[in-house]
């Protein structure tokens, strides 16, 4: 039997940047609920949205929908009506009404509900649900969902590129009024299949392993300010869709990324599972801690000279719930746990979640230990929640560039790659968590877009650029992997012609850090987590610099790194304050007049201890004698 909702709330948090970029205003919003009113979810020790405008859902009409070992699989039929909801005027004089709007379920996909005007039309749809059956069963709720552009609404105010475009994010929080079928949650295995416990059934010694994936990632433009395409100045806020999957392996290999090669195939033969809990929400196994997943990205520009820029870096978004879809028999036992083979997919929206956004300073990346104490959710280290909706401008904490940035005249030739990348305690294989596609920033009709989204391609950027050379450039890409974290170091060599030599070294740190810390989990306090602040090699007698370049990415020129040729090394050194952190990829580039060789080059750890520096393998300038001397 089917089951039935009505009634509760729906919360809306409609992006007025996307809007007004689309000449859409909000004329007024009929009875929009007070914002501390009740929540079916009050109480229950579990997410709600936090600056949602509220509505009531009508009791007249339910929705139908489906559930399956105790979890929600898809809506069937039926509609959810609002009490009350928004009048949208357009900049051309015409107006939308949205009030006593219907949430109805899309005839071609289960997990999607069309928002319907009373006179029929859809002009946004919500996908991307992060959900939950609670309080026994008689609460559905959305906790999250997309709120996206229709192709009636984008074609009505003639902006056809923002088709899909989100434009707010919804909360629905419905009485479950008729139980069906598949309501009892299924058992949790015993015994438990975390990191490093044994497998029943094997020889001492083979345990379960954690490898998270990441399976599939797009982006879109979540907020602007000032923008007036690739001659300006303004601001743009990129974000992905992130779906991630975890290990199928039950005992031998399987490929659980298609398309990606042997990158799609775990080495961990036995799956663990992931823990996956809401922050401050409890003391849970196996840490002893709200362990959960942390999600970062960043974007890229390669210029028309090969070299790379890290031009964009997000705050961490703080997983929160998994919806454990597509799992092997069993494995959906817990919505706070991911179990093998399943996936799960955290929307622009919510990736974009103020309530869910800190500052990668208070994560130790290697581990994946947060430093709750004196984060920004609890400054004064109470072991709670206490600032639970930091303030925000829609910028901080975000992935944010210039439009000069991402501007195609200011930046003829140049190509852009996004990555995103899942970092999941005890993870046996970071580079298969983390993943890269390419695309083009485009300007139109107003808007910014991430157009041509394409090439998704497991591993990091670093090893990615390297790669499919043109001719008279040669590369190398080497890591550092250390008990602390990895980074790599890679470089492109290109010969310039006229016995000049170009290059370029991009110093990615992925997930170093020498943390100093206080106190322990679950409130360790992480009171620093730097990475390197210096990068050189041997300058050899007789090579000549002919120019150099630092880039870290940003247009503030105070914290560029200094540039030295003397005492025979070629160094950047970082002002105070500078250091390239995890997550983080500076790029170093010099021209000489001396073809490459190979070499080894030095970088500093910013923080005091052992080892101080680290050598790594790099292609070097390197005294060219038969030319010096004048022969071919």
């Amino acid at each position: 039997m089917d089951w039935a909702a009505w009634g509760g709330t729906v919360g809306i948090r409609l992006n007025r940047n996307t809007l007004g970029s689309m000449g859409i205003s909000i004329a007024d919003s009929p009875g929009k609920l007070p914002a501390n009113s009740a929540r079916l979810t009050d109480g229950l020790n579990v997410r709600q949205a936090h600056n949602s405008e509220l509505f009531g859902i009508r009791e007249g009409s339910s929705i139908q929908f489906r559930a399956e070992s105790g979890s929600f699989v898809g809506f069937l039929n039926g509609s959810l009506q609002s009490r009350g909801g928004y009048n949208l005027s357009l900049q051309e004089g015409g107006s939308i009404p949205l009030v006593d709007f219907r949430l109805r379920p899309d005839p071609g996909n289960a997990m999607r509900l069309d928002v319907v005007s009373g006179d029929g039309k859809v002009w946004f749809y919500i996908d991307k649900l992060m959900y939950d059956l609670v309080n026994g069963n008689r609460v559905l709720a959305i906790y999250t969902a997309d709120m996206r552009v229709s192709r009636a609404l984008a074609e009505r105010v003639g902006h056809p590129e923002l088709i899909d475009a989100p434009a707010g994010d919804m909360e629905i929080l419905t009485q479950v009024t008729r139980q069906g079928g598949g309501g009892v949650r299924g058992t949790t295995p015993s015994p438990s299949h975390y990191h490093g416990e044994q497998v029943v059934g094997q020889p001492a010694g083979v345990v379960y392993q954690a490898d998270l994936f990441m399976q599939g990632i797009s982006v879109s433009r979540v907020n602007s300010s000032n923008v007036t395409g690739p001659g300006g100045s303004g601001k743009v806020v990129f974000a992905p869709n992130s779906t991630l999957r975890n290990n199928v392996n039950a005992g031998s290999a399987a490929t659980t990324i298609s398309g990606q090669g042997s990158a799609g195939t775990s080495s961990a033969l036995w799956t663990a599972w992931i823990p996956w809990h809401t922050k401050f929400s409890g003391n849970f196994p196996p840490y002893g801690n709200d362990q959960h997943p942390f999600l970062i990205w960043n974007l890229y520009r390669v210029n028309a000279d090969g070299s790379i820029e890290q031009i964009g870096r997000s705050g961490v978004k703080h997983a929160w719930l998994t919806t454990n879809q597509g799992c092997a028999p069993g494995e959906d036992f817990d919505s706070q746990v991911l179990g093998r083979s399943c996936s799960d997919t955290y929307g622009t929206g919510n990736n974009d979640a103020n309530e869910d956004l800190s500052f990668r300073s208070e994560i130790i990346p290697a581990t994946n230990q947060w430093g709750r104490c004196h984060s920004l959710f609890d400054p004064g280290c109470v072991g709670n929640n206490t600032n639970p909706n930091p303030s925000d401008d829609g910028f901080v904490r975000r992935m944010v560039v210039n439009e000069a940035q991402i501007s195609n005249t200011v930046n003829p030739g140049a190509s852009y790659l996004f990555d995103s990348w899942y970092l999941a305690r005890q993870d046996i294989n970071i580079y298969n968590s983390m993943a890269t596609i390419t695309g083009t920033p485009t300007f139109s009709g107003g808007n910014w877009t991430f157009a041509g989204q394409a090439n998704y391609r497991l591993g990091s950027v670093t090893d990615r650029w390297v790669e499919n050379l043109p001719a008279g450039t040669v590369a190398q890409s080497s890591e550092l992997a250390v008990g602390e974290g990895h980074a790599k170091v890679a470089v492109r060599v290109t010969n310039l012609g006229n016995g000049q030599w170009r290059y370029h070294y991009a110093v990615h740190n992925l997930d170093f850090a020498r943390a100093q810390t206080a106190g322990s989990e679950p409130n360790l306090d992480v009171l620093s987590n730097k990475g390197f602040n210096q990068f050189r090699m041997p300058l050899p007698v007789g090579v000549n610099v002919i120019a150099n370049k630092f880039s870290d990415g940003d247009l503030v020129s105070a914290n560029d790194w200094t540039f030295s040729s003397a005492g025979g090394q070629l160094t950047w050194a970082a002002p105070a304050g500078a250091s390239l952190d995890w997550g983080t990829l500076y790029l170093f580039s010099v021209t000489t007049d001396s073809p490459p060789k190979s070499g080894s080059a030095v970088i500093t750890v910013a923080q005091a201890g052992t080892p101080s520096t680290f050598d790594i393998p790099v292609l070097m300038p390197a005294p060219d004698v038969i030319f010096k001397h004048g022969f071919e």
